[in-house]
């Protein structure tokens, strides 16, 4: 069976908390941070999307964080862009590990430059820096001359 686009959409419609703010491709879906995990869920198993491709997070300074995840259903080559906001002061949501096992390191590295605690992660922790680091750096709030021995 092809799926297109229009079907995706109408699939989509079926997810309450889902919001489609930009058509494909991909389609950009938003959801909130409690509906996370499910929605992942609801595009690996509804929407056929089991190839995850990356995740990565925005710093939207006073707007709060951003979490992004690619997912695409290869057979039908359609692709859905999730997105969830992280009100300021809120960093943490569900973690994509128990959906897809790929997102297990994109997490921790959200984890170590972003602060973003990823709940059920199993084993969120830095993945790029020391664990002595101080500070999230890709954080706005992050000063850019703070002093790393022997870095500065």
């Amino acid at each position: 069976m092809t799926v297109t686009y229009a079907d995706l959409r109408t699939r989509i419609a079926e997810f309450a908390e889902a919001e489609i703010v930009a058509d494909g491709p991909p389609l950009t879906v938003v959801v909130p941070a409690a509906a996370w995990a499910d929605f992942g869920r609801f595009a690996k198993g509804t929407l056929g999307c089991a190839f995850f491709s990356f995740m990565t997070a925005v710093d939207w300074k006073d707007k709060g964080l951003e979490v992004v995840a690619w997912t695409k259903n290869l057979d039908a080559n359609v692709a859905v862009l999730m997105k969830t906001r992280l009100e300021p002061g809120q960093s943490a949501c569900p973690s994509l590990v128990p959906v897809y096992r790929g997102a297990d390191w994109m997490e921790r590295e959200c984890f170590d430059m972003f602060g973003i605690r990823f709940e059920g992660h199993p084993d969120l922790r830095r993945i790029l820096l020391p664990d002595d680091w101080e500070g999230y750096p890709l954080l706005k709030s992050y000063a850019v001359d703070t002093p790393y021995p022997p870095y500065r």
